[in-house]
């Protein structure tokens, strides 16, 4: 039987220990390709490189796995490694692992949960992984897990077009994770801040800082199950009409 193709991408760029992590754990599930960025593109959202040339550099040191580096964004790698590197949909994507939870309204911001929602939009079976934890050298053993889980459980199982996965692992040893729960996203909002800086010429500027609050005290939440040692799996789609309200909205005469 024919190894299913999986194209793996990250925004932590591509020697981040995390896609290193990611890439040791799908190993056994298929043929993997990698198209990741050169450097670190996290917060860069959906963004797309229109203004200048992409560039893509073969490396040869991914063993057995086609590796390619990319000068653009997450979903920059996702779009060439399709059309470009594969020149056809792989059967799996996945993005991660991302050093730092995407939980609740994360996902708006995150690179590693567009790379993995433009594969939805292309119809590709699509998971991204964080873990709760941006130490470089965080510990990715109970990730590990988390990921040849729901990679066996998708591969074996038919996943519903145009939805992603959105996976978030705990910061705990493997041996503490308590499972994986499927659950919603938590309703969270960043109170942003910013502060504000003198440089040597006098000219003001600005580092973006502030707190991620959350506002749900809900058991069924992807921030609850962190909490308590679970991994969590929210169903994500790119559709972001607010159908509930639609049908009100269309007996308004403008």
């Amino acid at each position: 039987m024919k190894k299913p193709v999986i194209l793996v991408t990250n925004d932590d760029g591509i020697t981040a220990k995390g896609i290193l992590a990611l890439i040791e754990a799908a190993s056994e599930f298929g043929t993997l390709v990698i198209v990741a960025p050169d450097k670190p593109q996290s917060g860069m959202g959906h963004a797309i490189t229109v203004n200048h040339p992409l560039r893509i550099e073969k490396l040869e040191n991914f063993g057995k796995h086609k590796a390619y580096s990319c000068t653009g964004t997450p979903v920059d790698c996702v779009k060439l490694g399709i059309y470009e590197i594969l020149k056809a949909k792989p059967d799996l994507l996945i993005s991660g692992i991302n050093h730092g939870n995407n939980t609740s309204t994360n996902v708006l911001y995150s690179g590693t949960m567009s790379a993995a929602v433009e594969g939805a939009i292309e119809g590709i079976p699509s998971i991204g992984f964080s873990l709760d934890d941006h130490d470089f050298d965080a510990d990715f053993e109970g990730s590990k897990l988390v990921v040849k889980k729901v990679i066996d459980y998708v591969l074996k199982n038919s996943m519903e077009i145009n939805i992603c996965y959105n996976v978030n692992i705990p910061n705990c040893k493997a041996k503490e994770l308590k499972g994986i729960k499927i659950v919603r996203a938590a309703k969270a909002a960043w109170q942003d801040r910013f502060d504000k800086r003198k440089d040597q010429f006098g000219r003001d500027y600005y580092w973006l800082t502030g707190k991620f609050e959350n506002l749900d005290d809900g058991t069924d939440t992807d921030l609850h199950c962190l909490s308590k040692k679970y991994a969590s799996l929210v169903p994500i789609q790119f559709d972001m009409t607010a159908y509930h309200i639609l049908k009100e909205l269309k007996n308004i005469k403008l």
